[in-house]
């Protein structure tokens, strides 16, 4: 009697998962059956290049945070996806020499702006254990948030400037400006961590986080090549498209002799010895929410609790096609926005809500007919239920109430194209990437990558081992929300399945 091959069956065709298919199929060959089923119609995931204008875009993840010792940086040098004959975003990096204008018509100068963004950024050098002290800001309470601790070091900072002279600038008081100039950076502060309030944003974390050294650099020839690479390895007929998951059934005492089956929303099943589920933190939380029932039987409560706890959060891209009629002398600014608070009667209401906590406005390189802007939180839910109309014209009217006459010409319409993301409304995603939120911490990142049954669990020791396995940048506790720390854990289940059959 010929023996049974395991089958191992992975849920996501993104960066984790085809890590794990890989590292698998790599190693072992056809000693194992290997399936990798996806919900969507494409492979990628998060990660998802396309064009827009001639230009090469990224609608999800976009930069390669650090190059010495990434894994993608690698992959990406040695499949010659680090050169391109096509324009791409940030292809320049970072653009430099940013303008900051306030909601006015007021361009500010580098004495206005230079010393909130050095406060600011000395608070988070203090946060992340880059520095040893903070200015004149004390830390007290475990559960301090990232969002308090900002705040107290502006209250501190403003209560030494109060006796300073105060200088304003229209219709903005010296202390609102500088208010309003570090909420701008809370703002961009806040799309780095997809957290919709800093203060929902957990502070002892912050120090646990692990960047990379050496250069951040975007993918000349598109993140989605990394993606095609890894999957390259795999036989035809491994990746199956469009197969969503909508249940997930374990601990079973054995169906075709395999302890889980999966069933799929065109009423279909699959059996199988080993998941690893690569799917969003937001797929999680909504599979375990109240009423739900993706694992069959409910995950245990250590898990679930894990889940809930950690935050995730939305971040929207906005493109913006220039209109063929504008004309600046220098191509398009890098504009960094300073808006008056919502509650303020100064605001200007030609100037939508939804745009007043995003922070800046930039061509995706310089000279580039192509800008681009970022949203988080709930303004990046809005963002996905406009027209393409509300969203030109509400940029347009912003973009005449910010800038000075002598740096745009008087034309309605700034844009005439537009191409927004949409990760927030997305049942394969929910939303884009994770955090340690306030009230959680990287344990439950830990908690949250354990693999059912644990072994050496009284109640469960009975049953096979590794029914399912978890996947993904919310599972990696010191990597989380990059697509290196969604590798990596795909790298960590597939090993451990190795390791298992070794």
């Amino acid at each position: 009697m010929v023996s049974k091959k395991p089958r191992v069956v992975i849920i996501g065709a993104g960066m984790a998962g085809l890590t794990a298919a890989n590292k698998l199929y790599t190693a072992v060959g056809a000693s194992l059956e290997l399936v990798v089923v996806e919900g969507g119609s494409r492979i990628g995931g998060r990660i998802s290049t396309a064009e827009f204008s001639g230009d090469r875009i990224e609608q999800g993840a976009t930069w390669i945070h650090g190059i010495d010792g990434s894994p993608l940086y690698k992959i990406a040098g040695d499949t010659n996806l680090l050169i391109s004959d096509q324009p791409w975003e940030c292809m320049d990096g970072t653009l430099e020499d940013p303008l900051t204008v306030a909601e006015g018509g007021h361009l500010l100068t580098p004495s206005s702006v230079d010393p909130i963004s050095r406060l600011f950024k000395n608070l988070m050098d203090f946060i992340q254990c880059k520095l040893e002290t903070a200015e004149q800001c004390l830390v007290s309470g475990d559960d301090l948030s990232v969002g308090s601790f900002l705040r107290r070091g502006l209250a501190a900072y403003l209560e030494l400037e109060k006796e300073k002279n105060a200088t304003s600038v229209g219709s903005w008081s010296k202390r609102s400006l500088q208010q309003a100039v570090f909420a701008m950076h809370e703002s961009i502060q806040r799309t780095y961590t997809s957290a919709h309030d800093l203060s929902s944003l957990d502070y002892n974390a912050e120090k646990d986080y692990v960047l990379f050294p050496g250069d951040e650099i975007t993918v000349a020839g598109g993140y989605s090549g990394i993606i095609n690479h890894l999957a390259s390895a795999l036989p035809a007929g491994v990746i199956q498209l469009d197969r969503k998951v909508e249940k997930i059934e374990w601990a079973l005492s054995g169906c075709e002799g395999r302890p889980v089956v999966l069933h799929f929303s065109d009423e279909t099943t699959m059996s199988a010895d080993h998941v690893i589920v690569t799917v969003s933190l937001g797929v999680l939380k909504a599979g375990t929410s109240e009423g739900s029932n993706m694992f069959q039987p409910p995950l245990p409560s250590c898990k679930a609790g894990a889940i809930s706890r950690l935050g995730y959060g939305v971040v929207n891209k906005v493109f913006l096609q220039l209109n063929p009629n504008y004309r600046g002398d220098d191509g398009f600014p890098f504009l960094q926005m300073v808006f008056h608070p919502s509650d303020s009667e100064l605001r200007n209401p030609k100037i939508p809500q939804w745009i007043r906590r995003t922070s800046f406005l930039c061509p995706i390189y310089n000279n580039s007919r192509v800008v681009l802007s970022w949203f988080t939180g709930q303004e990046a839910l809005e963002l996905e239920k406009l027209t393409d109309d509300e969203i030109i014209g509400g940029f347009s009217r912003t973009i005449s109430n910010l800038l000075p006459s002598k740096h745009h010409n008087e034309i309605s319409q700034k844009f005439n194209k537009v191409l927004r993301t949409q990760w927030g409304s997305s049942p394969l995603f929910l939303g884009s990437y994770s955090y340690v939120a306030a009230g959680s911490s990287i344990d439950d990142m830990d908690t949250l990558a354990e693999p059912l049954p644990k072994y050496g669990g009284v109640d469960l020791a009975p049953l096979p081992p590794l029914q399912i396995l978890f996947a993904g940048e919310a599972t990696h506790k010191t990597h989380y929300s990059t697509t290196h720390g969604a590798y990596f854990s795909g790298l960590r289940e597939a090993n451990r399945l190795l390791k298992h059959y070794n």
